[in-house]
């Protein structure tokens, strides 16, 4: 696995360069040193399946330096690159550390945190489309270009086992919904203004006060945005596939792919060469 990210991220590198539009559609990565070569991978695998024009974001997770800036601008030439001074420029307005500690003393120690944090203090009001970088396209994902041209409900994408860190229980009593079962990150399209940051900084003191800390916060915080809202558009798990087996990796089953837990293997050791030279 370790040969393979590292042939992975050199032959990223090396790839040649998808274009972004003003006028495309907007999809968004929170990415950095350790992510850039899985994200140049992701974006690359959704633009060979569609004739679609894409608007790429990315958003600094703090570790943007200008080797990296030179290497996204060659090979996502027109993709907008959202800067970590910006962002605590958005922070401070929407989030201030005054009004927000326990939100932004998590930010600080829990980088999954800015996938809500970083991306959504950025246009408040906007339908963001947001994916993570370990994944990887098969086929047009028509359901979220129509969502991406016509934004309604919550798109989002289901895990292969239920990964939120707290009792389903607590999570109910907190939001004072029905929790949305198996919500799985990789893929989730809502509106920034649904997110209630009282409610998060609330969300976030109690479930750790009660049941500690979780890798898993940020999935469990935003299945509670999601039960909170109640209009949840789940795509088909069988076209969506979190943690596919080694089977529907060398098939190529489904829409798209998902590679967590342990599914990273054949991620890093196979699956990536199917794009590079096409």
């Amino acid at each position: 696995m370790i040969n393979g990210s590292k042939q992975m991220k050199a032959e990223a590198y090396r790839l040649p360069p998808v274009y972004s539009y003003p006028d495309g559609l907007p999809v968004y990565f929170l990415t950095g040193k350790q992510f850039l070569f899985q994200t140049l991978f992701c974006i690359r695998s959704l633009t060979q399946h569609t004739n679609e024009k894409f608007k790429f974001v990315l958003m600094d997770d703090g570790t943007f330096d200008a080797e990296l800036n030179e290497i996204a601008a060659k090979l996502l030439p027109g993709a907008e690159l959202v800067t970590l001074q910006q962002i605590n420029q958005n922070l401070d307005a929407i989030l201030p550390l005054n009004k927000y500690p326990i939100i932004r003393q998590k930010r600080k120690i829990y980088n999954h945190l800015k996938k809500l944090t970083d991306i959504h203090t950025y246009h408040p009001n906007s339908n963001k489309l947001v994916l993570d970088s370990d994944m990887l396209f098969w086929k047009e994902p028509l359901a979220v270009i129509d969502w991406l041209k016509k934004p309604k409900n919550i798109i989002n994408i289901e895990d292969s086992t239920q990964s939120y860190g707290y009792s389903i229980s607590l999570m109910e009593q907190l939001c004072a919904s029905p929790i949305t079962k198996k919500l799985n990150v990789g893929l989730i399209g809502f509106n920034s203004s649904i997110i209630d940051w009282d409610k998060i900084e609330h969300w976030i003191h109690a479930l750790e006060n009660e049941e500690g800390t979780s890798y898993f916060l940020e999935q469990a915080l935003t299945a509670m945005i999601v039960s909170s809202e109640g209009n949840e558009k789940r795509l088909p798990k069988e076209e969506y596939i979190v943690n596919p087996s080694n089977q529907q990796t060398e098939k190529q089953e489904g829409t798209l792919h998902h590679y967590v837990d342990l599914s990273k293997k054949p991620y890093f050791i196979s699956a990536w060469k199917s794009l590079k030279t096409k």
